[in-house]
């Protein structure tokens, strides 16, 4: 198993002791490989759930440049109910788990397929 497939399972891993969820290992795969680079590197990595600006990056990048969404408070409910499904305390929130949370609540599977 390569470094993408070691973080793969641990973000399968989160999915489920953390969130709670069964995750979809192809779509979870293909949401990991869709976040590029960044995986790789501690900062990009994790999403900053407590500051703002990094709210607005997921919203504007993710939402509504890559799923194609309009701009609209709900996207901030969105983020915001993943952060709290994920749990505020958890220090870790690992990009993918989140753009993962993201596209299955908003029901944009078909961006990947």
């Amino acid at each position: 198993m390569g470094k993408r497939d070691d973080l793969i399972a641990k973000y399968a891993e989160d999915l489920q002791n953390k969130c709670g969820m069964t995750p979809d290992m192809d779509l979870l795969t293909k949401v990991t490989i869709g976040c590029g680079p960044a995986i790789y590197d501690a900062d990009a990595s994790v999403v900053a759930g407590s500051q703002p600006s990094e709210l607005e990056t997921v919203k504007n990048n993710f939402l509504i440049k890559k799923l194609g969404l309009a701009d609209g408070p709900e996207l901030m409910d969105a983020i915001d109910a993943v952060i709290e499904t994920y749990g505020r305390s958890e220090r870790s929130k690992y990009r993918a788990v989140v753009y993962y949370m993201l596209v299955k609540q908003f029901g944009k599977e078909g961006v990947y397929a």
